[in-house]
């Protein structure tokens, strides 16, 4: 068993150990997919064009396995070609050439970034799972893995969709109950043992569940239509401009958005421009910077339902951090928090405010506080 020194010397240590089999957050595979996007889009005519052919032919085949219709012989050759010039290489150089299996889980993660990998002979996975039924009970099968969802029951469970949309689990490995909470327990489980996961989902026609969200955090707008937040904001951190991101809405007249620009990738895309710029505050607040993610925003817009699109944006001047409390130490964001801490930008997005003055507190390394002053501007996403 390894682990990485550090985040950001994963990828060498990757290579460094040649692993088989890979557990890790779905932050890491966002991350991983950014940076290969950005780097091809920074190659030279011959690669670039190598990379895009050989995502065509690894997304043909997958369509097609997907849907258990046989690959045409022409089209199984052209794979492997593709393999041997595109794909291997590719995962050689991040570390992963030697990956039978890698799994992720925790966190939702975009349908876009399992097919990315998969397209190119990663054989990556969405897993499910819960503390209470000891570790991870639902994983995609190897001959038939659908991005969207995250799989089948392992041997021995059960799962079931109560009526209100709950996902619910029946295993001889769940637990007992919560240390001295008799209360806490009860409230777990239904009345004939299923114990309550807490997310909402469905089971489609293959029976693969697909998780929708928190089943607390399912949102409804004001005229009553509902969206979940993590729907959402997988699908725009497949970006490789945009780090992180936060959707709201609940109870409003429409959706709206935090987002955390990606540093290094928005960083490098500036300097090919000759935009100049010294703290992260200053390149969030580039106007070419803003128009470059509302085309992020707006390229997912037309993927979502009209309930769901997103009509405001404010890029944060700081990036969301585990150690101001903003995010989990997985990287989940702790959504109530930082609607408690950012309630003022958000008010914003509401009441046609354009720019405002802010003052925001930041936790350095060393433990010391610190503070920001700065404005940001509430923009507007063209809606189509």
């Amino acid at each position: 068993m390894n682990f990485p020194e550090t985040p950001e010397t994963v990828t060498e240590d990757l290579r460094e150990i040649g692993p088989a089999f890979v557990i890790t957050s779905s932050r890491f595979w966002e991350d991983l997919a950014s940076m290969i996007r950005v780097k091809m889009g920074d190659s030279g005519w011959i690669k670039k064009n190598l990379f895009h052919l050989g995502e065509k032919i690894g997304h043909a085949v997958m369509d097609r396995e997907q849907e258990k219709k046989p690959v045409p012989l022409g089209l199984r050759v052209l794979r492997r070609v593709a393999s041997r010039v595109v794909y291997r290489p590719l995962l050689d150089r991040v570390g992963c050439l030697q990956i039978r299996a890698a799994v992720t889980g925790g966190h939702p993660i975009s349908p876009d970034v399992i097919r990315f990998f998969r397209t190119k002979g990663l054989n990556l996975k969405h897993a499910y799972g819960l503390t209470e039924a000891a570790g991870v009970f639902q994983v995609q099968p190897d001959n038939e893995v659908k991005p969207e969802t995250v799989g089948k029951p392992l041997a021995g469970i059960q799962v079931k969709i109560a009526e209100d949309q709950e996902v619910l689990v029946l295993s001889g490995s769940s637990f007992v109950g919560y240390y001295q909470d008799p209360e806490a327990t009860k409230k777990a489980r239904t009345e004939d043992g299923w114990l309550r996961t807490g997310d909402a989902g469905y089971i489609d026609k293959d029976g693969h569940l697909l998780i929708i969200g928190r089943k607390a955090e399912i949102m409804r707008t004001k005229d009553g239509e509902a969206f979940s937040p993590d729907f959402i904001e997988t699908r725009l951190k497949f970006s490789p401009y945009i780090k992180e991101v936060v959707v709201f809405g609940e109870a409003r007249d429409w959706v709206t958005t935090f987002i955390n620009i990606d540093m290094g990738n928005v960083g490098s895309w500036a300097e090919e421009r000759m935009i100049p710029y010294t703290t992260y505050s200053d390149l969030a607040q580039q106007p070419a910077v803003e128009g470059l993610i509302l085309g992020e925003v707006k390229q997912v817009n037309r993927q979502l339902p009209k309930p769901m699109r997103i009509h405001k944006v404010i890029l944060l001047y700081k990036l969301l951090d585990a150690d101001d409390e903003e995010l989990t130490r997985t990287g989940k964001v702790r959504r109530k928090f930082v609607y408690e801490q950012y309630i003022k930008l958000i008010e914003a997005m509401y009441d046609g405010t354009k720019e405002l003055e802010v003052r925001g507190k930041v936790m350095y390394r060393d433990g010391s506080v610190g503070t920001i002053d700065t404005k940001v501007r509430v923009l507007d996403v063209e809606q189509e």
